[in-house]
């Protein structure tokens, strides 16, 4: 499995959390396409399906290395943007 650099999903995660923040003020549609995109990337950077358990797996992997979670508020697991990897 393809394993991201510590400091890169640090960063797609504060990506994130910062465009989830965005999107819940102003709901736009670029926000939107931007947070699907990082959804995408983080599932598949943790071999996850579905943006709560690849932010769980990010987190996990970051904390077990000595990374520590980003600084931004974590989302809940039960989150879901509607970004799933498709089966394969």
């Amino acid at each position: 499995m393809l394993m991201a650099h510590p400091s890169v999903l640090r960063e797609l995660m504060e990506q994130y959390e910062e465009l989830r923040a965005l999107h819940g003020r102003s709901g736009s549609a670029e926000a939107r396409q931007r947070m699907d995109d990082l959804a995408y990337t983080l599932c598949v950077c943790t071999g996850t399906r579905e943006v709560g358990s690849a932010l769980d797996a990010a987190r996990m992997r970051l904390s077990t290395i000595g990374g520590g979670p980003p600084t931004a508020a974590p989302a809940r697991a039960t989150e879901s943007t509607g970004a799933v990897l498709p089966a394969s």
